[in-house]
Formats: C-alpha cells, sequence, structure tokens
C-alpha cells in the first residue's frame, strides 16, 4: 500500500505530543521531596523515545471506532511501565548497558540504586493513572485492562521473557524458544497496547480479534528489526553502541537465521499484519503504515 508519508508521519508526531503532554502533567515535578527519585523519573521517560506502544492504543481506539481521549491514561501508563523495563535492562546486573537513546543510561546518571527506584516508581504509578482512570462509565473497561496489562507485563509476558532471555545467554535454543522469549519479552507489551487501545473503544469482537492478530505480527517485526538493527544499525541513529547482543551472546534472528533470512522474517510479519487490517478497510490505514514503518526503521 502506498502512503502519504508525510501526513502518516504528522499523525504519528501528533500522537506523540498529544502522550508527552499528558505525562508531563502525570509524573510529579521534578522539585517535589525527594526531588532526586522525580528527576531520574523524568530523565528516562523524557530521553526520545518514538513512543510507538501509546501511539498504538490511541490508534488502536480510534480504530475500532472510539475517542483516544479515552485511552491516553492508558497509553501513559503503558510507556510508564516500558520505560521502567528499559531502566532495569539496562542495569549491570542485566545488560549492563552505558547508553539509552544516545543519552548515558540513568544508571549511569544516577547511580544503580536511584535507577532501580526509578524504575519501580514508574511501574507503581502507571497502575496509580490505570486506576484513577477507572471511574464512571469507563470504570468496568479499565478494569479490564489493568488485569490485561499486568498479565503483559508480569512473569506471563515481560518479566518472564526477560528470565528466559537470561538463562538463554551464551546457549544453543532452537527457532521455538527465541520467538517465545521474543513474543513475551517485547510482543507481550504491543498486543497489550494494542488491545487496551480496542477494549476501551467497546470493539466489537471481530475487530478485537484482527487487533490482536494484527499486534501479534507487529511485535515479532518489531523484535526482528530490532535484533538487526544491533547487528547492522549506526550508533547515532540507534542512541547505543551496536552488537551488544553478539557480545553477550544473546540469542537473536541474526544470530539463529542470519542476516538475510532475518531480514525476510520480518517483511513476511510485516505482510502479515497488513493483511489481517484488510476487513477494517480505510480506516487502519495509520496502523497499516506503522507496520511497514518498521521496515526501514534505523533506531
Amino acid at each position: 500500500m502506498k502512503f502519504d508519508r508525510e501526513k502518516m508521519l504528522a499523525k504519528w508526531q501528533e500522537k506523540a505530543r498529544l502522550v508527552d503532554r499528558a505525562l508531563e502533567e502525570l509524573l510529579p515535578p521534578s522539585d517535589r521531596e525527594p526531588a532526586v527519585i522525580h528527576q531520574a523519573m523524568r530523565y528516562s521517560l523524557f530521553a526520545g523515545g518514538k513512543r510507538i506502544r501509546p501511539v498504538l492504543t490511541l490508534a488502536a481506539a480510534e480504530v475500532a471506532g472510539g475517542n483516544w481521549r479515552d485511552a491516553l491514561p492508558a497509553a501513559c501508563a503503558l510507556e510508564m511501565i516500558h520505560t521502567y523495563s528499559l531502566i532495569h535492562d539496562d542495569l549491570p546486573a542485566m545488560d549492563n548497558d552505558d547508553f539509552r537513546r544516545g543519552k548515558p543510561t540513568c544508571h549511569r546518571v544516577y547511580g544503580e540504586g536511584m535507577a532501580i527506584l526509578a524504575g519501580d516508581a514508574l511501574l507503581t504509578l502507571a497502575f496509580q493513572v490505570l486506576a484513577e482512570a477507572a471511574t464512571g462509565k469507563e470504570a468496568q473497561r479499565y478494569i479490564q485492562v489493568i488485569a490485561e496489562i499486568a498479565a503483559a507485563a508480569g512473569t506471563a509476558g515481560m518479566v518472564g521473557g526477560q528470565v528466559m532471555d537470561l538463562q538463554a545467554e551464551n546457549q544453543v535454543i532452537d527457532g521455538t524458544t527465541m520467538a517465545k522469549i521474543h513474543s513475551l519479552k517485547t510482543g507481550a507489551l504491543i498486543r497489550a497496547a494494542v488491545r487496551s487501545g480496542a477494549l476501551l473503544a467497546g470493539a466489537e469482537e471481530d475487530v478485537l480479534q484482527v487487533l490482536t492478530v494484527y499486534a501479534e505480527k507487529f511485535g515479532l517485526a518489531f523484535q526482528i528489526t530490532d535484533d538487526i538493527l544491533d547487528e547492522v544499525g549506526e550508533a547515532a541513529k540507534m542512541g547505543k553502541n551496536p552488537g551488544s547482543d553478539r557480545r553477550k551472546q544473546k540469542a537473536t534472528y541474526p544470530s539463529l537465521y542470519g542476516l538475510e533470512v532475518a531480514r525476510e522474517k520480518a517483511r513476511e510479519a510485516v505482510e502479515e499484519a497488513v493483511v489481517v487490517l484488510k476487513p477494517l478497510g480505510e480506516r487502519a490505514e495509520f496502523l497499516e503504515f506503522l507496520a511497514c514503518y518498521l521496515l526501514e526503521r534505523e533506531g
């Protein structure tokens, strides 16, 4: 499908700005005591991410016939959870990374103890935001979303995937195991992001199913392209040093299949994501664009 690229990018940027403005209001000010923890939270949350997960949430709500405003608290909570996971992933006990999004990682600036607490605080605040949104006519839908996001962030999702990822270092694993790691570590929160937007919009079951499959294919393509970028990406565009997966002997698609096969698998996942959206027609154009963008991302 051919897109009006500038229009699609402008739409993405506008949704990201909406999320940033809401996050600014939701986070404690940087001078509120104890100031250092609020500064550390803000340092990582506003470090320049593309806001892919919250943008997916807002877009899914619109595709399902809802109002993006109703999904904004969930979108913000998902970005807080994503950022917490990055802070903890970067710690010396985990991936031991010094740079994230072109800046020193949280623990390099504030120390390991404060970075752990900043991640904890973001995770806690995320669920406070979700709980406070569960009022009025949206209460039951938000309760459903809270359960959805909690499962995606826990041992049945992101945390479980991180455990498997750590265990797989320096090990020889098969494609099925690697796909499972990625579906939990990366895919679960992306799936929850899309489904949360749809659920808050009161999506019909057939629409919810289409968006769920889309999210699963999107998550797979996202992780494969992330693995590829770690092999061939440029540090200036990635905001971190490439090659870290190889140095740590992590299980990745390029390490198991080689770069060309990995690229083909990414293309296949994107094509499947686009195809599954066809029943939704033109209203899903932006979601199609986001999937196709994965094949050209540089960071």
